[in-house]
């Protein structure tokens, strides 16, 4: 599979290729402090998102063992961000880890399950057989997009939050 991520369009939104220029408007998307109450940390400052999206934007690990692929949310509508979406793909191309937030005011639209389920869609597309998330268990909502996305609940906790998985045959 092509390591690059492409732009995503769904009925509602447009994922695109995240950059670091996308920090300036991200930064007020991420900045409620509720939004970190299951993964933990706090809101970066625009000198650290900005700062973390130049790595990300980079695509790969240092120690070359994982491809990054890092999308923005927009709405379709007025091109507006309201999230992002990760997947990290092992260097072998045999696995993806997908993870998703969407800001607060956006929140309960269905904008992260649509948003997950075609970031899903386009990694099974590429390839890959085995597509992972990690849920913390209280958080109900995070649990429905992996739901929608495709991916089934584990017995298996990783690090205290619940592992999904998507095995394609």
């Amino acid at each position: 599979m092509s390591p690059l991520p492409t732009t995503i369009v769904t009925d509602r939104l447009t994922l695109r290729p995240l950059t670091e220029a996308d920090a300036d408007e991200m930064v007020h998307v991420l900045g409620d402090e509720r939004m970190y109450e299951f993964t933990g940390g706090r809101p970066l400052t625009l000198d650290e998102l900005r700062a973390r999206y130049r790595v990300l934007a980079g695509g790969r690990s240092a120690d070359g063992r994982e491809w990054w692929l890092n999308w923005v949310v927009r709405t379709s509508v007025d091109g507006a961000a309201v999230g992002a979406m990760q997947a990290t793909l092992s260097a072998s191309g045999s696995s993806a880890d997908v993870a998703w937030e969407v800001g607060r005011p956006w929140q309960g639209r269905g904008i992260a399950s649509e948003a997950a389920a075609a970031v899903v869609d386009w990694l099974v597309g590429q390839g890959l057989p085995l597509i992972r998330a990690y849920v913390h268990p209280d958080h109900a909502a995070s649990a429905a997009v992996a739901a929608r996305a495709g991916l089934r609940p584990t017995d298996e906790l990783v690090d205290g939050e619940v592992l999904w998985l998507l095995t394609v045959p």
